[in-house]
């Protein structure tokens, strides 16, 4: 039997094709017991290469009926029949994917980025919780409900992370996902703890809400890579980005995996939370409690024109900006020495070092790497 009639016989109307390569595809269709639309990804054991049916596919199994997350895309059933097709029926983003929404609508304002971003943060915390790690974190494997709400897909590259003796997990070394996003210690095939690589990926995809464009120039490996290790990070003269905002992109692109931050450490940073916003542009609070006085941020752009992005992801008609509120200085210092008498912690840890701040702006690679 034909796709459609397996998906009948299941409670299934096959609607339109989403999406297809060369051993899968991804279907739409009615469920008559849901009683509305879902995605079905659709498998032929005989086309996929042996290491896909060996490791992957299990892996990917195993881990959708584990999942059960807000932001992370339902499974709602997963069958196989006798010919050799797996069929995993799934929810279905009825608003395309979010680097689709980008490159239509531009660049998110920080309000919205910061709404869909917390969203994709509590998903990894989740996974991370349960030692699973995505590995294939893009803008292409984040759809959109009806509510334009983020829920996290694709998670044929992840894993459950195992860990040794003493308890420390254990490092990979198979290469997933897509450079434009991928950690410099994965670029260089060093041994990587997934959880450090999934949060770049995070910092990557953080980068393209704000900006519409992306931090880095995958077309030249060598040079991105050189980039990324001397810390460096570009942002567009024309976005009127926060502080705070770029502070926390900035610390999440860390190419020291030591110091980069952990999904907790993103949850707790003041962008992300609402109440203490508009502090980190008086002074930075490091975790002891101490105070630096109000200084230059390592990426502030220098005076001239802007340098423009090699290929941007918005369109052509800029959206307009959106200006942070603007707030007096006594008022925030007032508000520093009041949590610093309570002795509260730092929200964002110590002061980034003082690099300068360049980088490039490609179009992210359609397949994986």
């Amino acid at each position: 039997m034909d796709d459609a009639a397996i998906l009948k016989r299941r409670g299934y109307i096959m609607g339109i094709n989403l999406g297809e390569g060369s051993y899968a595809k991804v279907k739409s269709a009615y469920s008559e017991r849901l009683k509305f639309n879902v995605a079905v990804k659709i498998i032929d054991r005989k086309k996929a290469p042996a290491d896909f049916l060996e490791k992957f596919l299990p892996r990917e199994i195993e881990i959708l009926t584990m999942l059960n997350h807000r932001s992370i895309v339902k499974t709602y059933e997963i069958f196989e029949t006798s010919d050799g097709k797996v069929y995993i029926v799934m929810e279905l983003g009825v608003q395309g994917d979010l680097l689709e929404f980008i490159k239509t609508r531009g660049a998110l304002h920080e309000d919205d980025a910061r709404k869909k971003f917390h969203q994709l943060s509590s998903a990894i915390k989740y996974c991370h919780d349960l030692d699973i790690v995505h590995r294939d974190l893009k803008c292409e494997n984040l759809l959109l409900d009806k509510d334009f709400n983020i829920k996290l897909s694709d998670f044929g590259f992840s894993k459950r992370c195992l860990r040794d003796d003493s308890g420390r997990l254990a490092l990979s070394k198979t290469f997933c996902g897509s450079a434009a996003y991928a950690a410099p210690e994965v670029l260089q095939g060093i041994p990587y703890q997934p959880k450090v690589y999934d949060i770049w990926s995070l910092g990557v995809i953080l980068y393209i809400m704000v900006c519409g464009s992306m931090p880095y120039d995958d077309s030249n490996i060598k040079k991105m890579l050189r980039i990324q290790k001397e810390h460096r990070v570009n942002f567009p003269r024309s976005k009127s980005l926060t502080s705070e905002c770029k502070d926390l992109i900035y610390r999440i692109l860390q190419p020291d995996v030591n110091r980069r931050l952990h999904i907790d450490e993103i949850l707790s940073h003041c962008w992300v939370q609402p109440k203490v916003r508009g502090l980190f542009s008086a002074a930075i609070i490091d975790k002891e409690g101490e105070t630096s006085g109000v200084h230059e941020p390592p990426w502030a752009p220098e005076s001239g024109s802007d340098k423009k992005s090699v290929t941007k992801l918005e369109p052509q008609e800029a959206q307009p900006e959106v200006n942070p509120e603007s707030q007096a200085k006594e008022e925030i210092l007032q508000e520093v020495s009041r949590l610093l008498d309570t002795r509260s912690p730092a929200p964002t840890g110590g002061q980034p070092s003082r690099d300068t701040v360049e980088g490039g702006s490609p179009k992210p690679p359609d397949t994986h790497t």
